[in-house]
């Protein structure tokens, strides 16, 4: 589905949604809509959480059970529905592994998952919102006022969620876009209170919003507002879509967590570099790594560099922030970055008919409930370009590499390749040649993440809930970031 963006600004106004009108075609693809859930995908998506556990500490038997029990019933207290992004790698030496590439704040993924139960239509929107939205909403320090959806991308999902809203709390809901470059938005803040306009052009008071905001929110999302909001803005700034600060909340995650036998498996990442020296890196990775804007998403502003030619051609290019991030690139075991760790390379799929292999990462989506942060939903992705022992003449590696479904239009707006979808269903799943213990590294992994960016979100607000400029900018020194964000 592609948005436009370029809408005259005196037609943006919020809709309003009401109780009754969630209507299964418009919130979730085709290929989707009528997919039956592979029963590996349903069996672990229905595990008791104990049973995770003994699993997991059977399998790594360093780990605590009781710390990790902890950290599956952690209390998020800003980050509290995150989707990260995994892929499925494995060492010269056969050790496989989910790696954490990033954590999203706004993940994407219910109109990717089939229904786990025929007569529950309205899928994993509803748990999302009967069990994280709806605690976060009915909190008493809750202002009056009505709800809202806002969003600047993705409608399938984001109009899904407000007629869910609706049901859960039989009342109708604005939805309303937001996007970055609008001079008039039909959404406002007023004494830290979110407002919105409606057709006839009148305001009205939000008490609580469920935000699908993507494109660098923090500039026109304040940071301290009245409102509540799922997820809030400061958790994009720690890591939910600031890939820099989330380096630095993993590692520092990590170090608390080792004693433990846990650890965010991430590539090995080098924060804070300036342009100029980031080919100081790349040559020190062996040639070959990726190069990241630390404040984009939706596969934007990575760049992934195997040949000379690649990384001429990036550092050609001219870029709106200071600061990136390179990382070891992980791809085929012929060319694949040589970190401290080794080489890692990617399992890919299956082997097709043609004997082709295929990068693909796993998105698994996450929520927090007063029963611990549970999965939500899971969906893959592979790349264009089959995985080669070499690379031709002139080849893209991110025709190889690159799985992110999103396609940035001219006019603006967004569309989908959904040739690339793999579902969780009992056609697609065995394409990933992946098991219920992947499915639970990845939890894990996932749940370790979120953890990691929740924490560094308390770290970023003092006891008043004011936000600590001068500690962030510590953090993540970008001048060009730190002129955007509304405090």
């Amino acid at each position: 589905m592609s948005i436009n963006t370029n809408i005259p600004e005196t037609l943006r106004h919020a809709t309003v949604v009401q109780p009754g009108e969630f209507e299964a075609h418009r919130h979730w693809y085709p290929k989707a809509l009528n997919a039956t859930i592979h029963p590996m995908v349903n069996f672990f998506l229905n595990l008791e959480q104990e049973r995770v556990i003994s699993r997991y500490c059977h399998l790594h038997p360093k780990v605590g059970a009781q710390a990790l029990r902890d950290l599956l019933n952690y209390e998020c207290k800003y980050f509290a529905w995150g989707g990260a992004d995994l892929i499925n790698v494995t060492s010269a030496g056969g050790k496989r592994q989910m790696v954490v590439i990033e954590n999203n704040s706004c993940p994407s993924g219910q109109k990717s998952m089939p229904l786990m139960d025929d007569h529950k239509e309205q899928g994993s929107y509803r748990p999302l919102i009967e069990h994280t939205f709806g605690p976060i909403a009915r909190k008493r320090s809750t202002m009056p006022g009505g709800l809202a959806v806002i969003y600047d991308k993705n409608p399938m999902e984001a109009s899904g969620y407000a007629a869910v809203i609706a049901d859960v709390f039989q009342e109708k809901v604005f939805y309303a876009p937001f996007y970055q470059n609008d001079t008039n938005p039909p959404v406002r803040f007023v004494d830290g209170i979110m407002e919105v306009r409606d057709f006839e052009g009148r305001w009205h008071s939000i008490r609580a919003a469920f935000r699908y905001v993507t494109q660098r929110p923090w500039n026109r999302i304040p940071l301290n507002v009245k409102t509540k909001i799922l997820n809030p803005v400061i958790a994009c700034l720690a890591g939910g879509r600031n890939k820099m600060v989330a380096a630095k909340a993993y590692d520092l995650f990590n170090a608390e967590i080792e004693p433990d036998g846990l650890k965010i498996n991430t590539p090995e990442t080098i924060w804070d570099v300036s342009k100029s020296e980031i080919p100081l890196w790349v040559r020190k990775m062996g040639g070959q790594a990726v190069i990241k804007i630390p404040y984009s998403n939706a596969g934007q502003g990575v760049f992934t560099i195997v040949t000379q030619e690649e990384l001429d051609a990036f550092m050609k290019q001219d870029f709106a922030y200071d600061r990136f991030i390179v990382q070891s690139l992980i791809g085929n075991y012929h060319w694949s970055s040589t970190s401290s760790s080794g080489k890692l390379y990617h399992v890919g799929t299956v082997p097709n008919a043609k004997g082709k292999t295929f990068v693909a990462d796993l998105r698994m989506m996450v929520h927090w409930t007063e029963k611990g942060i549970r999965p939500l939903c899971v969906y893959a992705r592979r790349a264009r370009q089959p995985l080669e022992d070499t690379l031709e003449a002139g080849q893209a590696s991110w025709d190889i590499l690159g799985t992110n479904l999103s396609i940035k239009m001219a006019d603006g707006g967004w569309d989908s390749d959904t040739n690339r979808l793999v579902l969780m269903d009992r056609r697609d799943f065995n394409k990933l040649g992946i098991g219920v213990d992947d499915l639970i590294e990845a939890y894990i992994q996932t749940v370790l993440s979120m953890v990691a960016i929740d924490k560094m979100s308390k770290n970023l607000v003092n006891s008043q809930g004011k936000f600590r400029m001068r500690l962030f900018k510590s953090l993540n020194d970008d001048p060009s970031l730190l002129q955007e964000i509304m405090v």
